[in-house]
């Protein structure tokens, strides 16, 4: 195919994948309903609840103007040859494909980030503070960034130079070795996400003793979990929105908390959300996400390795000669369409992992203390109760609040 008809096909996804989000957040918009569902309205009283109609109005039409933005950007790019315009500018600096592939991704993250960095501003410190959710100080926003940079250039950027030192030295069959490191880096994460990556971010103290402490054990205890350490995390430091999560792969696992959350709930709720977290871990989600992630790797490295050498992907974006960085590019968009379909299958199997560990913190703990949990997490955080359920379909990986409390107070389970 010529690179003229390339660049077509590359310009008709990138239109086509937005409008098609924009109809999406569009009839989500107009699904919002003003009366409360009886199952939650002694929870939120009538003015929170038109508030957070409010705030959900307010989160969709700034994302279509953030969303707009950023396809003028993308689109203009791909049409007048941004892409191989800057390959073109940087190639007289760097005799390395590596270290030119490095400065190539690095001059698009760091200009795409300045230019949005108005939205993200407006974000936080407009929408976020007018319901008010945001903790963030100027002073913790822009070290975040900092940091965020310090860390994606380090990782983002050795795991780029080790795909394009694989593409080069190995030939078609990079996929099976970088796949290989691939799994291996994720696995690393998960194990170790939590001592090496989060404190990065976050402060991370041990949950004293005292009531809760000695409620979670004795669950852990109950069911066999193999519970090393209770941190609680200062969530509070950008937002008042909680939640809680475990990490670790093996015998041991560490379960953190919110601060939001442990002000917010009672012991009982509390532990409600962890039962919920180890139903996770009992039914081997966490195991089988790991294990279709990285089949899911293999095979979108596979189909890389069918393009990755294809010099009129380079042309179609404006380059003069085959350019690996702007295969990866053309690749991103061109995959774009099959990484949505295997999106919604792995949005289905989470959702369904959601239902099966509500289940098991009803089963072994306590059904209307998660409920009672779900419900002030939803009502805390101005969640839409009323999502179009195509939205549903295509970009929750949870199931929406009235659909699982369905399902917990069912009989059957």
């Amino acid at each position: 195919m010529n690179p003229t008809s390339l660049l077509y096909i590359l310009l008709g996804i990138a239109a086509v994948s937005y409008v098609f989000d924009q109809v999406l957040d569009y009839i989500n918009l107009k699904a919002q309903r003003k009366d409360i569902p009886e199952e939650i309205a002694s929870f939120y009283n009538k003015e929170k609840y038109l508030r957070s109609l409010d705030y959900h109005q307010d989160q969709t039409r700034f994302s279509f103007v953030t969303s707009a933005f950023s396809f003028v950007l993308s689109f203009s790019m791909l049409l007048f040859g941004g892409f191989g315009y800057l390959d073109t500018l940087l190639r007289p600096y760097f005799d390395n494909e590596i270290f030119l592939a490095l400065g190539f991704f690095g001059a698009i993250v760091i200009a795409s980030d300045i230019l949005t960095m108005p939205f993200q501003w407006y974000s936080t410190f407009v929408i976020e503070e007018r319901y008010g959710f945001n903790k963030t100080t100027v002073k913790t926003f822009v070290t975040d960034k900092l940091k965020g940079y310090l860390l994606g250039s380090i990782i983002g950027g050795s795991l780029l130079a080790l795909l394009i030192y694989s593409i080069n030295q190995i030939g078609p069959d990079f996929w099976i070795w970088f796949g290989l490191l691939a799994a291996a880096f994720i696995l690393f994460i998960n194990m170790f996400y939590t001592t090496l990556l989060l404190p990065l971010f976050n402060k991370l103290t041990p949950l004293g003793d005292g009531e809760l402490k000695n409620a979670i054990e004795a669950f852990a205890k109950k069911v066999d979990f193999p519970l090393d350490n209770i941190f609680i995390m200062d969530g509070s430091k950008r937002s008042k929105k909680a939640n809680a999560f475990f990490s670790g792969i093996g015998k041991k696992k560490k379960i953190v908390l919110f601060d939001t959350l442990i002000e917010n709930h009672t012991t009982e709720e509390l532990v409600a959300v962890l039962a919920h977290e180890v139903g996770h871990f009992k039914k081997k989600h966490i195991v089988w996400s790991y294990v279709l992630s990285v089949v899911q790797i293999f095979f979108t490295l596979f189909i890389l390795s069918l393009m990755v050498f294809n010099e009129n992907l380079s042309l179609a974006l404006g380059g003069q000669v085959q350019a690996i960085h702007l295969n990866l590019i053309a690749f991103m968009i061109l995959f774009s369409p099959i990484s949505g379909i295997t999106g919604l299958f792995t949005s289905m199997y989470s959702r369904k992992n959601e239902f099966e560990a509500d289940a098991y913190a009803k089963t072994t703990f306590n059904g209307e203390a998660l409920a009672n949990a779900l419900k002030k997490l939803s009502v805390d955080s101005l969640s839409n109760l009323y999502p179009h359920p195509a939205y549903v379909f295509f970009h929750y990986s949870h199931p929406p609040l009235l659909q699982r409390l369905t399902a917990i107070n069912r009989k059957d389970v």
